[in-house]
C-alpha cells in the first residue's frame, strides 16, 4: 500500500514520495481546459483545498511528467505553462490592517523573487497589480490564492478590526478583476463564503462552485473512491478489528463520512480523517483535534440557535452565502466550518435541512459543548456520562437525574434563567454523547413533548418547567397522553 500524504500538501512532492492520490484531475480537467475565469470554492479545513491549488499550479506550470497514469493524462489538454502567482494567506492574517498590508505585501513580493522580478509600486494590491502586468509579457498569468479569509477569521471577534481588513482585502482582490485581460485563471479557495458586498464586491465576475454539483465531490472522498483506493486497507483494518469487511465499512461511514455540499444527493468522507484512521488503525477524533473556535462556542450561548431544534429547522440556500461579519450568525458559520452539513434538501420548496455529517464531529463537538456550557473540567464529560449511562440502563430514573445535575451546576451565574435554549443545548448534548436517539418537541395530536429519550430497552418522555414543578409536568404528561 502506498503512503498517506498526512503531512504532504504540495502535489509535487506527494507524487515524487510516492504517496497515495485519490485522482480527481478529471474534474480538475473541466475547469482548466475551459476559457478561463475566476473561480471560488469554500470548504471546511482539512479537506483537501490546499493540495488542491498546488495540483493547479502543476498542470498550469505545464509539468505534465507528474500526471502521468492519472485521468487528466488521458484527456486532451494543451500542456502550456503559464506564469503562476500563488499566494497563501494562511499565516499571513496580522492582528491590524497596517500588519495584513505589510504581509501581502512580503507575499507579493516573495511571488516576484521567485519569477525573478522587481517591483517599484507601493502598496499591496499596487504591487500585486504590477507583478501581474510584468508576468503577462511572459504569458497569460494563472493567480491562485489559498485561505483567502484566514486575516478576516483571525480577527472575527473584533469587528472595528475586520471592517479595516475587509476593505483592504476588497482592494487587494478586485485587482484580479482589473487585470482581467492578463489573467488566464484564477482561483480561490476558503473556508466561509462573505456576503459579496463585504469582500467580493468589485470582483463580481466571480464563479462559486462551492454548491455546484458538479464539483460537489472535488474534494473529500466519495464511497466509489474510498473501496477503490481503501479497499485494501479496508480489509486489513477488518482483519485487526476481527470483523467482517462489510462491518467495517459501515463503521467507517458512521464515523468519516456523511458531508454533503449540493442539493444532489452524493456524499464524501473527510479525507484527513480517513487517511489517519487507517494509517493509526484506530477509530477516533482527527478532524477536531484543532479545537472548536471560542467565538463559536460565544453565539450558542447567546441563545442564537437551538441544537435539538436543528433537525426541524428548513432553511434557504441563502443561508450558505449570508455570512457577514456586521451581523455572525451561528447556522452558515456552523455550516461553512463543517460542523454542520446537508442532510435533506426538497426540490419543491428549495429548502435544506442541516445536520452533524457524522459520529466524528457530533460527539466531538458535543463534548466540547458539555464542557464549556457546564463548567465541568476538560476530560471529565466521559467519567460522568457512564453513571447516567448505568442509571438509564437500569431503568433508575432518579440516579440518572441526580447525575444529570453534574451538568447544571456549574453554569455561571451570568447567565439569565430565562434563556432556555442554554438549558435545552446542555440536556441534548449529554444524550447525544450518551449515544441515545433524543428527539425534542416531538409532536403529537395532543401537543409537543420537550423531548423523547429513546434507550435500548426504554422510552423516556421528557417534560420540562423551567419554573415549574415536577408534579406539574407529570400531570401535563398524564393529561395529553403523552
Amino acid at each position: 500500500m502506498k503512503p498517506y500524504p498526512l503531512s504532504v500538501h504540495t502535489f509535487e512532492k506527494l507524487i515524487q514520495d510516492g504517496c497515495l492520490y485519490v485522482d480527481k484531475t478529471a474534474q480538475i480537467h473541466r475547469l482548466v481546459s475551459g476559457p478561463g475565469g475566476a473561480f471560488f470554492l469554500s470548504r471546511p479545513r482539512r479537506f483537501g483545498k490546499s493540495l488542491l491549488l498546488s495540483t493547479l499550479k502543476a498542470i498550469f506550470l505545464g509539468k505534465r511528467e507528474l500526471f502521468r497514469g492519472l485521468a487528466i493524462e488521458k484527456l486532451a489538454y494543451e500542456w502550456k505553462a503559464h506564469p503562476v502567482i500563488h499566494l497563501d494567506l494562511g499565516d499571513r492574517q496580522g492582528s491590524s490592517a497596517a500588519l495584513l498590508e505589510r504581509l501581502l505585501t512580503e507575499a507579493v513580493d516573495d511571488s516576484a523573487a521567485g519569477h525573478g522580478v522587481g517591483l517599484s509600486r507601493e502598496g499591496a494590491a499596487s504591487r500585486f497589480r504590477e507583478l501581474i502586468g510584468k508576468l503577462a509579457a511572459r504569458g497569460k498569468v494563472v493567480v491562485l490564492i489559498d485561505e483567502y479569509d484566514k486575516p478576516i477569521l483571525g480577527n472575527i471577534e473584533n469587528t472595528a478590526v475586520v471592517r479595516e481588513i475587509q476593505a483592504l482585502l476588497k482592494g487587494f482582490y478586485s485587482v484580479l478583476k482589473s487585470a482581467d485581460e492578463h489573467l488566464r485563471f484564477a482561483f480561490l479557495t476558503g473556508v466561509s463564503k462573505f456576503s459579496k458586498v463585504s469582500v467580493f464586491s468589485d470582483l463580481n465576475n466571480l464563479i462559486d462552485l462551492s454548491m455546484d454539483p458538479a464539483y460537489a465531490d472535488l474534494l473529500g472522498c466519495t464511497e466509489e473512491e474510498l473501496e477503490t483506493y481503501f479497499g485494501e486497507a479496508l480489509r486489513a483494518l477488518a482483519a485487526r478489528e476481527g470483523q467482517r469487511y462489510e462491518e467495517v465499512l459501515e463503521k467507517v461511514r458512521g464515523w468519516y463520512n456523511g458531508y454533503r455540499f449540493s442539493e444532489a444527493p452524493g456524499r464524501v468522507y473527510n479525507p484527513v480523517s480517513l487517511m489517519s484512521l487507517l494509517a493509526q488503525g484506530k477509530f477516533k477524533n482527527y478532524w477536531f483535534e484543532t479545537g472548536t473556535p471560542k467565538f463559536l462556542i460565544d453565539l450558542l450561548k447567546r441563545g442564537q440557535l437551538s441544537l435539538a431544534e436543528l433537525p426541524a429547522l428548513a432553511v434557504s440556500e441563502r443561508v450558505f452565502s449570508a455570512y457577514d461579519v456586521e451581523r455572525v450568525e451561528a447556522l452558515p458559520l456552523l455550516y461553512q466550518t463543517g460542523y454542520l452539513t446537508i442532510q435533506h434538501y426538497d426540490p419543491m420548496s428549495m429548502t435544506y435541512r442541516l445536520d452533524f455529517p457524522n459520529q466524528e464531529v457530533s460527539r466531538s463537538f458535543s463534548e466540547c459543548l458539555a464542557e464549556s456550557y457546564s463548567g465541568i473540567g476538560q476530560g471529565m464529560v466521559e467519567s460522568h456520562l457512564q453513571r447516567i449511562r448505568r442509571a438509564l440502563d437500569s431503568g433508575d430514573v432518579d440516579g440518572a437525574m441526580e447525575a444529570l445535575k453534574v451538568f447544571f451546576a456549574n453554569i455561571p451565574y451570568d447567565i439569565q434563567l430565562s434563556n432556555e435554549r442554554y438549558y435545552q443545548t446542555i440536556f441534548y448534548v449529554v444524550f447525544l454523547l450518551l449515544g441515545q436517539r433524543i428527539a425534542a418537541e416531538e409532536r403529537t395530536s395532543a401537543g409537543r413533548i420537550d423531548a423523547v429519550l429513546e434507550t435500548p430497552g426504554r422510552v423516556y418522555v421528557l417534560e420540562f418547567k423551567l419554573r415549574g414543578t415536577a408534579e406539574e409536568a407529570l400531570a401535563q404528561i398524564r393529561e395529553r397522553k403523552y
